[in-house]
Parts: C-alpha cells; sequence; structure tokens
C-alpha cells in the first residue's frame, strides 16, 4: 500500500487525459470506445499495437485516478456534511492523500 496526495491525483489525472485526448484525435475514436475494442482483441495486432497498448495503459490510469479521486472527495464531503449538521460550514484546502494498492 502507498499513499497518494489530492495534487498526485490531479496531476497523473491531467496526464492522462492529455495523452488519450491525443490518441482521440489520431483515431477519431473516444477512448472509452477504444477501451471496449482493445480489452475485447477486435483491434489489429499490425503497425499500431504500440499505440494501442500506450493508449489503453492511459485510459487505465486515467481511470484508475477517477475512482481515487472520487474516493477522496466523498471523504470530504462527508467532513462538510458533518459541519453543516452542526450550523458551520468551514472548507479550507488541504492535501488530503489516499492510501491505494501498489502496482
Amino acid at each position: 500500500m502507498t499513499s497518494v496526495t489530492i495534487t498526485e491525483i490531479l496531476d497523473d489525472l491531467r496526464a492522462a487525459d492529455e495523452t488519450t485526448r491525443r490518441f482521440e484525435r489520431r483515431y477519431w475514436l473516444s477512448s472509452a470506445d477504444f477501451y471496449e475494442l482493445y480489452t475485447q482483441g477486435m483491434l489489429d495486432d499490425g503497425e499500431h499495437t504500440d499505440d494501442f497498448a500506450i493508449w489503453a495503459a492511459f485510459y487505465e490510469i486515467k481511470l484508475d485516478r477517477e475512482k481515487d479521486l472520487q474516493q477522496l472527495s466523498r471523504v470530504r464531503l462527508r467532513a462538510v456534511k458533518d459541519q453543516v449538521q452542526r450550523g458551520v460550514v468551514h472548507i479550507t484546502p488541504l492535501e488530503p492523500s489516499l492510501t491505494v494498492a501498489s502496482a
């Protein structure tokens, strides 16, 4: 297990998004649709195999980091809602981290 901060999650998301968007522009296909074809083994094993492997890897990173971000956000939301029940809400900047399974 390792700890990952919100900044690291957002940085990974930005990098994954930039990379997947580059492939979406190149192949005129959304990453979700590409990934469905890729995981079903429906794409050719020809000259674009390296592109497809990189695209799939960055799409998986994007999905994982979106899940991590949602998990951190839910924790933060519960804390904010708890404050609302006491009548006062204070939202301050902080650097939360999440413990995730090591790859």
